[in-house]
């Protein structure tokens, strides 16, 4: 959320549940179809705990913000709740930003270069954005005779299965099947790829798109704090096809199975909320980031140091403690055993009396440093309690 708020993006903070039927209108039917619903008991609506964040800022955006003036920059941070099938409900911790009113290419290269930003800031190793545009499979997909030919040609799209897709697309259009065929393929380190893409029979809105990429992709160079994370292509990824409307990215890291973040534009959504806006933005699997640092060896977050004091002078000990920026409780009864009770309370030490248990036990010098801290002078004392 630093790095969001140091990039200029505003914190928002959204209910974790709201009307079931306002909700879902900016959701996509993979959204609808994960969204938990229950009956309010208060004034009997059925409402939704959200399975996304972005629509209740889009529905936030065009209604209490309408007569605000673009381009507006929020960030968030919470949990999502989904219906996952079999495996039943799955809470999922995020974090994300959305850029309102931004206009492609400068939107779109913004966000990368925050993603890219966000992404540093993990301590995560071969870090990598891999970026798309949904132009060219939307073509390929709407030129499909029917549902059934469509989703098999998406299907094995999804696996980079070139010879299914070779298979699924006899279906389409003379002249469009080799450029289905060709989504299999159009992955890999960014400049390349795009020199292959644009070097293959597309109508001209696709060629467009193709462009637009190649200038975001100048555009986040120029952008990204360095060093900038490579960036591969991937053209025929189609995660999200329903819901993005442009380019569309997802950064992966090393220790990660899957994407650590997914974002892209998303033009449609207002709309449907009642503002007519371009859009784009990402999300954060915090969960997914937390797997990838523990499985490298990253050293959790350390907590500030806990103290207990008890006895004597222990609220005025603890108060002057607290304003150095330390943890202290007063525990008014003292525990049969110190060091088993401090564990299970996640503190580091217990002064009682004169005495620092769990730290320097009954020194000389801890009895001296605790007396300065009750006549106001913690330094000694502080010094103590953060040595190894």
């Amino acid at each position: 959320m630093a790095v969001f708020e140091a990039w200029g993006y505003a914190r928002i903070i959204t209910p974790y549940f709201e009307c079931a039927d306002v909700l879902e209108r900016g959701l996509g039917a993979g959204g609808r179809a994960s969204a938990i619903r229950f009956v309010e008991p208060g004034t009997g609506e059925v409402v939704a705990l959200r399975p996304d964040i972005t629509p209740q800022i889009a529905r936030v955006v065009a209604t209490r913000m309408q007569e605000i003036p673009g381009p507006i920059r929020l960030c968030y941070e919470g949990a999502v709740t989904r219906f996952a099938g079999e495996a039943g409900q799955r809470e999922i911790l995020q974090a994300g930003i959305e850029l309102v009113d931004a206009p492609e290419p400068d939107g779109d290269a913004e966000v990368l270069a925050v993603a890219a930003a966000a992404l540093a800031h993990m301590g995560l190793p071969e870090i990598r954005i891999d970026v798309g545009h949904v132009a060219p499979a939307a073509f390929v997909l709407g030129s499909a005779p029917d549902a059934a030919s469509r989703v098999l040609i998406a299907s094995a799209l999804g696996r980079k299965d070139r010879a299914g897709v070779r298979s699924a697309a006899r279906a389409l259009p003379e002249g469009i099947a080799p450029l289905a065929e060709a989504l299999a393929t159009l992955w890999g380190p960014a400049q390349p790829t795009l020199d292959k893409a644009v070097a293959l029979p597309w109508p001209e809105p696709v060629m467009a798109a193709l462009e637009q990429l190649r200038v975001v992709l100048a555009a986040f160079g120029e952008l990204a704090e360095q060093p900038a994370p490579s960036v591969t292509i991937d053209l025929g990824d189609l995660r999200g096809f329903d819901y993005y409307t442009g380019v569309r990215f997802a950064a992966y890291a090393g220790g990660a199975p899957d994407a650590v973040l997914r974002g892209g534009r998303y033009d449609e959504l207002l709309g449907k909320y009642g503002r007519a806006a371009q859009a784009t933005g990402f999300a954060i699997d915090l969960e997914a980031v937390a797997q990838a640092q523990r499985s490298i060896g990253v050293a959790p977050p350390s907590a500030v140091i806990g103290v207990a004091v008890h006895g004597a002078g222990a609220s005025e000990l603890a108060r002057a403690l607290r304003a150095t920026g330390l943890r202290a409780v007063v525990q008014q009864r003292a525990p049969e055993a110190w060091g088993a009770w401090l564990r299970g309370a996640a503190l580091d030490a217990a002064i009682v009396g004169d005495q620092l248990i769990g730290s320097d036990d009954g020194s000389r010098s801890a009895k001296r440093a605790i007396e300065e801290a009750r006549a106001g002078d913690t330094k000694a004392l502080i010094a103590l309690l953060k040595a190894p």
